[in-house]
């Protein structure tokens, strides 16, 4: 049984956060550096009680938290799945975190689960169902979510619209707020040939309320053009940390992640990826 809520519940700081690992526990209490808040996935924290909970109530009394979803599969065909969308209700209920998000993306079909998040046409009818579970989560939990644009590595053809155009038109209708990640934004430009800043020039960063930072691998296609693959399993390259310069000179200071989830670094790497965010984000506050 979850116990009693944790006491901090106060809003996301405009500072750094990064993704909560556990081996990182006492490094995070002990020497937080200039991180200010938490991330966790939704996922991995959805059980009763034990280590993981116990760790997670503890760090929320001293850090804001940012609750990340993976497993909504927000953009598929079906049914948001109910069970999951209860625990999410539970884990959230519990937490009362600072701020949830998930990705525009879909990851099952029919009662199967793919491992990974799959990008969609940007089409009226896509729209119309991403809005509507949009709507069924918000309603579910009771609060606004922040909704990520997505990594791409290819385009439809039957798409009716442009990205932006996508995002902005589910913040119209259903009230939602958007997580900007930023190395997304620089990998989906690279694999299509497009340009990163006009991107975020065009994107409406009003209604960003997470910005996310991360490391992605190079690769390349099957015609020797560059590929990236968002992998977060290093630090952010010179090109991203210049796009999120822009984005913050832009629209000014937002909650920023650094996002490493594999081939975790110790807690010096991480804190020092940090200290980066922290330096264009401090100039931009009041």
């Amino acid at each position: 049984m979850l116990d009693a809520s944790p006491k901090y519940h106060e809003p996301l700081p405009n500072g750094t956060g990064v993704g909560y690992k556990p081996q990182h526990f006492q490094d995070v209490l002990d020497h937080p550096g200039p991180v200010t808040w938490l991330e966790i996935h939704a996922e991995n924290y959805m059980g009763d009680g034990g280590r993981p909970l116990a760790q997670l109530r503890a760090l929320a009394e001293r850090f804001p938290i940012s609750v990340h979803g993976v497993g909504l599969s927000i953009g598929g065909e079906g049914p948001l799945d109910r069970d999951h969308l209860d625990r999410l209700a539970r884990l959230v209920g519990w937490l009362e975190p600072s701020s949830f998000s998930e990705h525009l993306a879909w990851s099952t079909h029919d009662r199967g689960f793919l491992n990974d998040l799959l990008p969609l046409p940007y089409t009226e009818a896509t729209l119309a169902r991403v809005a509507a579970h949009i709507d069924e989560v918000q309603g579910r939990l009771g609060r606004r979510m922040l909704l990520e644009n997505p990594s791409t590595y290819l385009a439809f053809d039957e798409s009716e619209m442009g990205e932006i155009e996508f995002l902005t038109e589910l913040t119209r209708r259903t009230g939602c707020g958007l997580l900007l990640d930023v190395n997304n934004v620089f990998v989906s430009a690279t694999n299509q040939k497009t340009d990163a800043q006009s991107y975020i020039r065009a994107f409406p960063l009003d209604a960003v309320g997470e910005i996310h930072l991360g490391g992605h691998d190079e690769d390349e296609d099957g015609h020797g053009a560059p590929l990236l693959i968002d992998s977060h399993g290093r630090e952010v390259v010179d090109p991203v940390w210049a796009l999120y310069r822009e984005t913050i000179a832009l629209g000014g200071p937002r909650p920023t992640l650094i996002e490493w989830d594999t081939d975790v670094p110790d807690w010096a790497t991480l804190r020092a990826e940090a200290e980066r965010a922290e330096a264009i984000l401090a100039p931009a506050r009041p």
